[in-house]
């Protein structure tokens, strides 16, 4: 939404819960200021009970942690210059960061999707949870899109790195158009923060979280199969032949996380192999089925899902932070692996 329209849509709201306090008359709205240094989106004078209250509101097109808090400094500004009142931002949507951002700095909030804090004189108004609009739902899909996940692989994996973003878009290997759009988006939602004009990452366990919200290893074609030998051996003779043919694999999910840390057993083994599936289950003797697999071969939906990966044992495996995206959407055992995962190696990282 365009500013101008937010702040028509706000000046609706905020009318409106303030007309719902029985005790609350709205005396004025102000639209030129005194001075010319201070100019409020929204200007206020209210009368509650028997005292009045000055309210000025900030509005921003969008409700991410970087535009909030710079919201909130041109109202510290505002403040500093002329006078005592209640800051408010508003914004199309806040999320619960966000609002928790407002809160922490003395600030309330409005949103057109219904979340509201005001919190002066005898007022108290808080309302929560109502859903972010679908706009910034797809705006964030966006975010976690196959080649844009390349740039969060590469952040997170790397999570004390600061990048230039030349370097950035080459280890990704995305265009260098597309990593500047992906690092403002991540700016903007405080995922990473300017560093001596680089950029490192910011809120790691958070921005993996959401990653990991959209995130399916079931984007990628899966082969299931059963053979007669156990998974591990199944995965040393897979190991054997990718090498041989130069064929890029890596296992996952439990076949992985059982090279990486000491998990329970399992029964059923996986691994991405990037061609040359049918040939290799031929040569492993392995049977395709619909039911009661024992061995499954994913291909992947994009490269991406290979950047880190590693030897153990002689055996490639997935890079940590791909294997906790993979592990936490298989319910279940999946879920209880991957906060191992989280708690045991990828927080020591950070």
């Amino acid at each position: 939404m365009k500013e101008q329209q937010v702040l028509k849509e706000s000046e609706r709201v905020l009318d409106d819960l303030l007309g719902e306090i029985p005790f609350i008359k709205l005396r004025e709205r102000i639209y030129e200021s005194p001075s010319a240094r201070f100019v409020p989106d929204l200007d206020y004078r209210v009368k509650v009970g028997n005292s009045r209250q000055r309210i000025i509101v900030e509005v921003k097109s969008l409700g991410e942690p970087r535009q909030v808090r710079y919201a909130i400094q041109q109202l510290r500004e505002y403040l500093a210059l002329d006078g005592d009142a209640y800051p408010v931002v508003a914004a199309p949507y806040i999320s619960n960061d966000t609002a928790l951002l407002c809160k922490e700095n003395g600030v309330g909030y409005i949103d057109l999707a219904g979340n509201c804090f005001l919190n002066f004189d005898k007022v108290y108004i808080e309302r929560r949870n109502y859903p972010n609009p679908n706009v910034e739902k797809r705006e964030l899909r966006s975010l976690f899109s196959p080649k844009a996940s390349r740039i969060v692989r590469v952040l997170l994996t790397n999570p004390k790195r600061s990048w230039q973003l030349q370097e950035l878009a080459r280890e990704a290997s995305v265009s260098l158009g597309m990593t500047f759009k992906i690092k403002e988006r991540l700016l903007d939602l405080e995922y990473v923060r300017d560093k001596h004009k680089n950029i490192v990452l910011n809120r790691p366990e958070e921005f993996l979280a959401k990653w990991a919200e959209s995130y399916s290893f079931r984007r990628n074609n899966m082969y299931n199969y059963f053979g007669f030998g156990a998974p591990r051996e199944t995965e040393r003779k897979l190991s054997e032949y990718c090498k041989d043919k130069n064929i890029r694999y890596a296992l996952t999910l439990f076949s992985g996380a059982a090279l990486v840390a000491p998990f329970a057993r399992y029964t059923r083994g996986f691994a991405y192999v990037s061609e040359g599936i049918q040939e290799l289950a031929t040569s492993l003797e392995l049977k395709e089925v619909t039911t009661g697999p024992n061995f499954s071969i994913l291909e992947p939906y994009d490269d991406g899902v290979f950047y880190g990966s590693r030897a153990i044992k002689g055996i490639r495996v997935v890079s940590d932070v791909q294997l906790y995206v993979d592990l936490v959407n298989y319910k279940g055992r999946g879920e209880e692996s991957a906060k191992f995962l989280l708690e045991q190696r990828l927080k020591t990282q950070w």
